[in-house]
């Protein structure tokens, strides 16, 4: 459903961790969520939720100046953004970020200083709008089930159960890694590419990535779980792009299999910079691509260098670039998974519906969701009650009755908390 832009307004909620995030290097210590209104022409208003992550969209950004500073940089880009749409008429939520995202990235390079700006740190910066946006065309068409909503074709499935993956970072310890396994966990993520010393020697990382690695296995390889081919706990790496030579990944995992880790490895996402261009199609696992696909000619790119699996990010890139994403691998016959950006509970609604209906993972037998809110908000309980439909799952997993698919778990819903934030 059409809609034109009459006036928008936006605020910040900063929410701190329980400890600082580390990962590509570096580590957060609070993530901003960005709260957008936007009013239509003939009365109708939308609330969107966002979430900004500097370090994983750039970590060039993240690094070259203060957390906060960097912060406001991508807010500076979504306030751009909400200027760029007021007074003007949209066919669609992708008609719209079409529309926004060549200029939003180009203003981001401007007060960046930087040239070389990732475009996800752009994306990043669009999704409380994409979000906003998505609300107008659900209350629309009277419609809350995502495959109707959006007619993509890829979005078929219907999982009665999601496996939850939570997140490993650099720094959990023993006690949270056995919890998290005894409590059902059939799929872990793992950080890899540390920087032990902080001093970018990579053949530390080296080391340091295969003691973890080895650590964590020999805990979860005496778990077993329904939910895998193997029966056993499946390991999904992430190395943010942090191996510099095909060399330096496989001496990594030919010590995968030595310690009988490698066949636990359904996924290994991003272990160069995009720009390196390696061909990964030699390597003995599924390699995937995340930050280096921004769109659908990444996705494409991507695959013709031997990505077997796209990891997608509604609440990190826009739904409207996802499904675009999602239609160039299922094109292709590439799987696709949704991964978190330690989204507030709305975003997690939000990524599930994309989660519960597209294709299994080779590897799995069930639908997967990466969700890590609950390891690091201070203050998650609270940001959960306010999402009064919000199910964070159980034993390792979700469970998805018939009725979500109906009403999407909220995710298109406005919610009294979110809009209390604007006084008027």
């Amino acid at each position: 459903m059409s809609f034109t832009v009459k006036s928008t307004d936006i605020t910040v909620v900063r929410e701190p961790l329980l400890s600082p995030f580390g990962f590509k290097g570096g580590a957060l210590t609070e993530l901003w969520q960005v709260v957008v209104r936007l009013v239509t022409d003939d009365g109708r208003c939308a609330v969107g939720v966002g979430l900004q992550s500097v370090l994983w969209s750039d970590s060039g950004v993240f690094c070259s100046r203060s957390e906060e500073e960097g912060n406001n940089a991508m807010l500076a880009l979504t306030r751009h953004a909400l200027a760029l749409i007021t007074g003007k008429h949209f066919a669609s939520p992708q008609d719209m970020i079409a529309f926004l995202t060549d200029t939003v990235y180009r203003y981001g390079k401007e007060i960046t200083g930087r040239a070389d700006l990732r475009p996800t740190f752009a994306l990043n910066a669009l999704v409380p709008l994409d979000h906003a946006a998505w609300q107008l065309e659900a209350a629309g068409a009277a419609c809350e089930d995502i495959a109707r909503l959006t007619n993509a074709k890829a979005l078929g499935h219907r999982h009665s159960t999601l496996a939850s993956i939570p997140l490993l970072t650099y720094h959990t310890k023993e006690e949270e890694i056995r919890r998290l396994a005894d409590a059902g966990v059939a799929l872990f993520k793992i950080k890899i590419g540390a920087d032990p010393d902080r001093d970018g020697d990579r053949q530390k990382m080296l080391a340091w990535d295969k003691a973890r690695l080895a650590e964590v296995h020999a805990i979860l390889s005496r778990y077993q779980t329904p939910l895998t081919e193997s029966g056993h706990i499946a390991y999904y790496l992430d190395a943010n792009g942090r191996y510099d030579t095909a060399e330096r990944l496989s001496d990594f995992l030919s010590y995968a299999e030595e310690i009988g880790a490698l066949p636990h490895i359904i996924l290994l996402e991003e272990p160069f910079p995009e720009e390196a261009g390696i061909d990964v199609s030699p390597f003995p696992v599924r390699i995937a691509a995340d930050e280096s696909a921004h769109g659908r000619e990444d996705v494409v790119r991507r695959m013709a260098l031997g990505y077997r699996a796209i990891a997608l990010k509604p609440a990190a890139k826009t739904l409207s670039v996802t499904l675009s994403m999602l239609e160039a691998a299922a094109e292709a016959g590439v799987p696709c998974f949704v991964a978190d950006l330690t989204v507030p509970p709305q975003l997690v609604e939000f990524n599930k519906n994309v989660a519960a209906r597209i294709a299994p993972l080779p590897g799995m037998l069930c639908g997967v969701l990466e969700t890590n809110g609950a390891q690091n908000y201070r203050h998650w309980n609270e940001m959960l009650a306010a999402c009064p439909l919000a199910d964070m799952g159980n034993g390792g997993r979700f469970t998805i009755p018939e009725e979500f698919f109906l009403h999407g778990g909220g995710a298109y819903r406005p919610l009294p908390y979110y809009e209390s934030l604007f006084h008027s």
